[in-house]
């Protein structure tokens, strides 16, 4: 079987396992891709005014203590610490989906008596979530990331 079989039919097996491969990336691989889209549609904009989001993070890793989150049948909800007292007790909050831009939560609300907010579960689907809480105090921006998994 291999007599008569010489380098132009070794060349030509390479380059027919070469376009296969080629088409098997071509036409299979990208079946299997997830869906990313961009974290805003305005990213060089966000891009220029990030310095403000570093200090603010920067703010926050300062703090003795910081507000947490805690999931529930009911929703997320997030607790700030006694000592901490945001500016008109209003925070704002971005759930951002990585998957689907259409799942992004986006609000501003005021604390309660407990000094907490409740993220009701009928806006969030189940998935992965990066939750960004952001508020002031005494005109001095803070910002907190925590990667949630909403189940």
């Amino acid at each position: 079987m291999f007599k008569n079989f010489h380098w132009g039919h070794g060349v030509a097996i390479a380059l027919a396992a070469f376009i296969g491969f080629i088409m098997f990336m071509v036409l299979v691989f990208p079946n299997g891709k997830q869906n990313s889209e961009l974290v805003s549609d305005n990213y060089y904009e966000d891009e220029l005014a990030y310095q403000t989001v570093i200090d603010a993070k920067k703010n926050a890793e300062q703090l003795g203590e910081k507000p947490v989150y805690q999931q529930t049948k009911d929703g997320i909800k997030i607790t700030f610490p006694a000592s901490e007292h945001p500016d008109h007790k209003n925070i704002s909050f971005v759930l951002f989906r990585t998957d689907d831009k259409n799942l992004d939560v986006k609000k501003e609300l005021s604390l309660d008596g407990g000094n907490s907010v409740l993220i009701p579960a009928k806006v969030l689907k189940q998935g992965s979530y990066t939750l960004m809480l952001k508020w002031k105090q005494n005109n001095k921006p803070f910002q907190l990331d925590y990667d949630v998994l909403w189940n």
